[in-house]
């Protein structure tokens, strides 16, 4: 039996549950494209640290937001903030969205979304992109959320070289998110 959802802002006490959609999603959504050794290799305990580490930082200007299933806790999340480098004028960038594959197409990802969005244009952000890799099937996901190719890049990820794509979104403040 699936609980109610939730999504709200994350707190250091969810960085366990973060961490764990965050690797189980990696495992998910890339085997076949990524690396197998790559995906063994991802530890819940490296990626704990790392959200607890941004969470816990009074000065980190990254926002969070967990779905969270009230029987099972967190199975999603979206992340980001300032761009971790600059894309043709993008204000903001969403780093993660990771919800898990039974949580999926039940509308968990666009409230995800759309709270994150919403909460780039509060802050006075005109704008967002995200990297996405290629191969991964959410690209239909962005498109529908009307993002637009802006670039595409590869990257090398466990050894194996990748191509990955840049949605935009420039009207964050025309869209009522």
């Amino acid at each position: 039996m699936e609980g109610e959802n939730v999504i709200r802002p994350a707190t250091p006490a969810d960085a366990p549950g973060v961490a764990r959609v965050h690797v189980d999603s990696w495992r998910e959504t890339y085997r076949g494209i990524v690396p197998e050794d790559f995906l063994n290799s991802l530890s819940y305990g490296r990626r704990e640290q790392m959200w607890r580490g941004g969470l816990e930082n009074p000065n980190w200007q990254g926002v969070l937001f967990v779905a969270e299933d009230l029987l099972e806790g967190v199975v999603g999340f979206v992340a980001g903030g300032p761009p971790q480098e600059p894309l043709g004028g993008f204000t903001s960038e969403l780093w993660a969205i990771y919800l898990l594959q039974k949580h999926q197409g039940k509308g968990l990802g666009r409230g995800l979304f759309l709270k994150f969005a919403g909460e780039m244009a509060a802050r006075g952000h005109a704008s967002m992109f995200l990297w996405v890799l290629a191969e991964n099937p959410a690209t239909g996901f962005y498109e529908r959320m009307g993002g637009v190719r802006v670039r595409e890049r590869e990257i090398e990820v466990g050894g194996k070289k990748l191509l990955e794509y840049a949605y935009g979104w420039r009207d964050l403040g025309m869209r009522g998110w």
